[in-house]
């Protein structure tokens, strides 16, 4: 394994008293970073005036072109939002539908966007549907079958996972989102996890709509994210809170005007996030990937042999580069209550990191950045075992 902690440890100020595992939930920036954030900051409240009025708008534009050749799309389809749920609520906001419709989940969902659907459905008179995925994930095309195989003359909208929360599975989107869409379907893609951790292309990739974070796997400060929308649906969009839209004088003309100037706020995460997209090509990327793939499967490896448990995803690569799970995986654990299994590892023995229920089942999700170590892993694989031979 490539692993050279030294380099990468340093470039975080972490506590020393944790081991953090948990950079899928709460991903901390680098000090790099943090740093940039602050000049920001410094820069807004030294002249708020000439920050607002002159700076703002070239400065986000700025930022919008980094992260949109990041991700693969026209700067015009994408917008800054706070995080994933501000960009899936502009979606449901936006998506007209009727009582007539379906929209379409996976079981794999979060919680919170089924949430958000359900409030869209039952404002609408629409229908709700949940399509359950396989117990196991090992061919592709049995995932897509299963989810194509759901879609009905009703089925206005898929809602999908790039990167399931519970269960970390790396779905097949691309093929998903060309299977459906010959459904005349609509795809909104739920990518919180997917931006750093996999290559994106949205343009290549022809979904209707993607929403992300940007302060789990690319590190940028938390309270950045964006919502892609694909071009031929921006004059369906509503932004959820109104105001001028830009700096006037200036008139807004597309969607993505109305999200330029929702307010007086703080725009300093947004504007960091070409500095955590520097730091991190810097790297470079495919280091990046690499190491944190083969720490993940390292992990995997000790906690199956000690649980006797096999994962929900087949073994780890396709050519070279993760299919199922990248820098994150979620491994079945003996039955239990997963709440006190989650204290006790923070509380006794300083680890953080989510015991999941998922499927009538508890799973360990082990998330790894460039500030983890084996040394980590084997603390955490060192814990459990005591903690599962206590009966918790």
């Amino acid at each position: 394994m490539t692993d050279t902690p030294g380099r990468f440890v340093a470039a975080w100020s972490l506590r020393s008293d944790t081991v953090y595992l948990n950079h899928g939930s709460f991903g901390p920036p680098p000090r790099c970073v943090r740093q940039a954030r602050q000049t920001w900051i410094d820069r807004l409240d030294e002249q708020p005036m000439d920050f607002f009025v002159r700076r703002l708008e070239p400065s986000l534009a700025q930022a919008k072109d980094a992260l949109a050749r990041f991700v693969g799309s026209r700067t015009d389809d994408l917008a800054f939002v706070e995080n994933a749920t501000a960009g899936m609520n502009l979606v449901a906001a936006s998506v007209p539908l009727t009582a007539t419709d379906e929209v379409l989940l996976t079981d794999h969902e979060y919680g919170a966007v089924r949430r958000i659907w359900e409030r869209a459905c039952r404002r609408a008179g629409a229908t709700l549907r949940t399509v359950a995925l396989p117990g196991t994930f090992d061919d592709p095309d049995e995932t897509v079958d299963a989810i194509v195989a759901a879609v009905t003359d009703h089925t206005r909208l898929l809602v999908v996972s790039h990167i399931t929360s519970p269960t970390a599975v790396i779905l097949p989107v691309a093929a998903i989102c060309r299977r459906v869409r010959q459904r005349g379907v609509r795809v909104c893609i739920d990518g919180p996890h997917a931006v750093a951790m996999l290559p994106l292309d949205l343009a290549a990739l022809e979904c209707d709509y993607y929403t992300a974070s940007c302060h789990k796997w690319l590190c940028a400060p938390f309270g950045s994210g964006f919502v892609y929308v694909h071009s031929r649906w921006e004059q369906e969009v509503e932004p959820a809170v109104l105001s001028w839209g830009r700096v006037q004088p200036a008139v807004p003309q597309r969607w993505t005007d109305e999200l330029v100037w929702t307010g007086t706020r703080d725009p300093s995460a947004y504007l960091s996030v070409p500095s955590a997209i520097e730091f991190l090509e810097g790297v470079p990327l495919d280091a990046f990937r690499r190491q944190t793939h083969e720490l993940v499967c390292y992990a995997r490896d000790r906690i199956v042999e000690r649980t006797g448990r096999a994962p929900l995803v087949a073994d780890a690569a396709n050519f070279g580069r993760p299919q199922w799970f990248g820098s994150m995986i979620a491994l079945p654990l003996p039955p239990g209550e997963s709440d006190p299994l989650q204290r006790a590892l923070w509380e006794r023995f300083s680890i953080e990191i989510p015991v999941v229920d998922f499927g009538g089942g508890r799973h360990l999700r082990v998330s790894c950045h460039l500030y983890n170590t084996r040394e980590h892993v084997d603390r955490l694989v060192a814990a459990l075992a005591t903690l599962l031979d206590e009966g918790l």
